[in-house]
């Protein structure tokens, strides 16, 4: 991973926070009491644009494969949101695959980015009753018809090799939330990060 001297973290840093989970492990919930508290910052969620795409332009999606007109949107918010603002940037997502977390991570290290990974480890059996007691809109989904049929596909996915908890080294700072109750904590040291830089 490149490492950045004290100066340059100190003289032009941005904070990019990454959530890393499965469906209903708390990445959203997360990302918006985070931007709460974390001065000059904002949430960019995949889901709210596989959302305005479906209510909007769903006769545009791909019928199979990648979603490239999903992404293409996020890629460009993110590429205003780093280009044309200063805020610290929330990217939530699932963003388990390894590979695209890491090139996720370089092009924000190039860009001269404090990287912070955020990854929810939440036993399958307490998404499983999260999901059974969700209200969530189901106007997100392209190929699957329920979060049942997401958690089973990220299950299975789960054997892929690619498909990697994030380590140390993989960002400047990692946190690992394994209940709810760690919540309020990590988003103290995020905001202690941040303040720390300044």
């Amino acid at each position: 991973m490149k490492q950045f001297s004290a100066n340059f973290i100190q003289n032009s840093f941005r904070l990019v926070v990454i959530t890393v989970g499965k469906t209903h492990s708390g990445k959203t919930t997360f990302a918006k009491e985070l931007e709460q508290h974390l001065h000059n910052s904002v949430v960019i969620d995949r889901d709210d644009h596989a959302e305005f795409i479906n209510t909007y332009y769903k006769t545009m999606l791909p019928k199979q494969g990648a979603n490239i007109f999903k992404n293409a949107i996020s890629q460009t918010i993110v590429d205003y949101a780093v280009n044309e603002t200063n805020f610290h940037l929330i990217l939530c997502n699932s963003y388990r695959s390894r590979k695209g977390r890491l090139d996720l991570l370089e092009r924000f290290h190039q860009k001269g980015f404090v990287s912070i990974v955020v990854t929810f480890d939440i036993p399958d059996h307490i998404l499983q009753i999260r999901i059974a007691n969700s209200r969530r809109s189901t106007n997100i989904f392209r190929t699957a018809s329920n979060f049942e049929e997401v958690l089973e596909r990220q299950q299975a996915d789960s054997h892929n090799g690619d498909v990697l908890a994030p380590i140390e080294g993989e960002a400047n700072h990692l946190f690992v939330i394994k209940d709810s109750s760690e919540v309020r904590s990590v988003i103290q040291e995020i905001a202690n990060i941040a303040k720390s830089l300044c």
